[in-house]
C-alpha cells in the first residue's frame, strides 16, 4: 500500500449521513430507507469512494460494506460515461447487491443487471441488452457473457471486489485475474473484504492505483456485539444438546454444517424436534436456496441450516442464534458465521459445538479473534472435556489458523483435505 488510512471505530462521534459528500438525492433515498447513521466503514469510505480513490475497505461481516460502495458508484456513474462492475463470491450475495443497488439505481434512471450461475442465460441476456449501468455478478458467470460478446469489459469505469477473500478462498483467483486483464486500466477500483490475506495485498498492488487501506477493526476481529460460548460434546450427544437450545431460546436460528449432507440430516432432525427448517447449500437450486432465505426472513423457518459456502449471501438482521453445529474447516471461516447475528447494531449469540478431540481447532479459533471461548455446561446434559493430547500440543509452532506446516502436513500428520468447494463452472 503507499497509502494508509488507519480507522478505529471510537475515533470521533457520527455526524449521520450528511457531510461526506453525498448528492442530495441520494441524502433523501437514504433518508426515506430510514439510513440515519452511518457505520465506521461507511463514515470513512464513502468520502474517499466519492472522490474516485482506490480503496482497501477493511471490515467484519455485517458493518454495512454494501452501502460503503453502493453511494458512491451511483453517484459517479450519474457524473460520467461507462459501467459499474461489482463482483461477488456467491448468488445470494450478488443477489443482495443487486437490490441494494437498484434502489438508488432506478432513482436516477439507471438500470442494473444481475449475472449469476445456476440461473438461465436468457434474461440474463435480455438484461445487458438493455444497457444497465451497473452489473453485479459472480465470477464464473461473467466470463461466460464475456465470452459470448454479451457484455464488453472495455467500458467499465468502476469495479468493486466484494469478499474479496472469500471469492479466493472460493478458487475463484484465476477468474478474478482473467476479468482484470480485460478491464481498462483506467477505472477506479475497489476492494472490500472481511480479512487481509497476503493474496489481497497482491491484487492491490498489482490491480489498483495508490490505493487507501480504510481499516475498522483488525483483521480476524468478531462483533462486539456477539456474545459466545463453547460446548464440548460428543458427535452423538450433538442433536441432544441441539435439542435443549431449541428449547431455552425462542428467535431465529442460523445453524452452520461442515457439509451439505449433514445439513440435510440436521434439517430432518429439527423438524422432528417440532420446529421448522430450512437449509441453503451448493447441492440446492437457485430457486430452492432462495426460497429457504426468503422463508428464513419472512418466519416461515425459524431455523437455516447451511454451509460455509452459502453464509456470505446471508444477510439477515435480527437473527438471535448462531449455531456452529460443526467447527467450520478453516478458523476465519468462524469470524464469518457468528458475524450473520448482530448485524446493522443488534445484538446477538453465537454457540458452538466442538467434540473433546478438537482441541486444536478451538485454540485456532481464539487464535485469531484474540480472546477465549467461555466454555459452557449444560444442567441436563452430562457434557465432555478436550482430551489431553489436544491440550498439551496445542501450541505447535507450525499451526497457524488451521493451515498446513511448510511441510503440507496436517495436525495428524497427514495430508490434510482442502474443503471441497462446488468447482464452478466457466468453460
Amino acid at each position: 500500500m503507499n497509502k494508509t488510512v488507519m480507522i478505529n471505530n471510537s475515533v470521533e462521534p457520527n455526524p449521520g449521513f450528511f457531510g461526506l459528500g453525498i448528492a442530495p438525492k441520494i441524502l433523501d433515498i437514504l433518508e426515506g430507507m430510514k439510513f440515519k447513521v452511518p457505520t465506521p466503514i461507511q463514515l470513512k469510505a464513502i468520502p474517499l469512494a466519492i472522490e474516485g480513490k482506490d480503496i482497501v475497505g477493511i471490515a467484519q461481516t455485517g458493518t454495512g460494506k454494501t452501502h460503503s460502495f453502493a453511494i458512491p458508484m451511483v453517484q459517479r456513474l450519474v457524473q460520467k460515461k461507462g459501467i459499474g462492475l461489482v463482483l461477488a463470491p456467491t448468488r445470494e450475495l450478488a443477489i443482495q447487491i443487486d437490490e441494494a443497488c437498484r434502489v438508488l439505481a432506478h432513482a436516477f434512471g439507471m438500470k442494473t443487471a444481475c449475472l449469476i450461475g445456476g440461473a438461465p442465460m436468457e434474461p440474463q441476456v435480455q438484461a445487458l441488452r438493455k444497457d444497465p449501468r451497473l452489473v453485479i455478478a459472480t465470477p464464473g458467470r461473467l466470463i461466460d457473457h464475456m465470452s459470448q460478446w454479451n457484455f464488453l469489459p472495455d467500458s467499465v469505469v468502476m469495479l468493486v471486489l466484494d469478499e474479496a477473500d472469500r471469492m479466493l478462498d472460493m478458487g475463484f483467483a484465476p477468474q478474478i485475474e482473467k476479468i482484470l486483464r480485460f478491464l481498462p486500466k483506467e477505472r477506479q477500483t475497489m476492494l472490500f473484504s472481511a480479512t487481509m490475506p497476503k493474496e489481497i495485498m497482491n491484487i492491490a498492488a498489482k490491480y489498483m492505483k495508490l490505493p487507501l487501506s480504510v481499516e475498522i477493526a483488525p483483521s480476524g476481529t468478531t462483533s462486539e456485539k456477539v456474545t459466545q460460548e463453547l460446548f464440548i460434546v460428543k458427535k452423538e450427544a450433538k442433536t441432544q444438546l441441539l435439542k435443549k437450545l431449541l428449547a431455552q431460546y425462542h428467535g431465529t436460528v442460523l445453524l452452520f454444517s461442515r457439509t451439505k449432507h449433514n445439513a440435510r440430516k440436521i434439517v430432518k432432525s429439527i423438524r422432528d424436534m417440532g420446529h421448522s427448517a430450512s437449509e441453503i447449500h451448493s447441492n440446492r437450486s437457485l430457486s430452492q436456496r432462495r426460497e429457504a432465505l426468503e422463508g428464513f426472513k419472512s418466519g416461515k423457518y425459524r431455523v437455516l441450516v447451511a454451509t460455509d459456502i452459502a453464509s456470505r449471501g446471508i444477510d439477515v438482521t435480527g437473527i438471535e442464534l448462531v449455531v456452529n453445529y460443526d467447527l467450520p474447516e478453516d478458523a476465519e471461516n468462524y469470524v464469518h458465521r457468528i458475524g450473520r447475528t448482530a448485524r446493522a447494531g443488534h445484538k446477538g449469540h453465537a454457540i458452538s459445538f466442538a467434540t473433546p478431540d478438537q482441541g486444536h481447532d478451538v485454540r485456532d479459533i481464539e487464535k485469531l479473534i484474540k480472546a477465549t471461548l467461555p466454555v459452557s455446561k449444560h444442567a441436563e446434559l452430562t457434557l465432555d472435556r478436550f482430551s489431553e493430547s489436544t491440550q498439551t500440543s496445542s501450541h505447535h509452532p507450525n499451526r497457524h489458523s488451521g493451515r498446513q506446516s511448510n511441510h503440507g502436513q496436517s495436525r495428524q500428520g497427514q495430508t490434510k483435505k482442502p474443503y471441497k468447494y462446488p468447482k464452478p463452472k466457466f468453460y
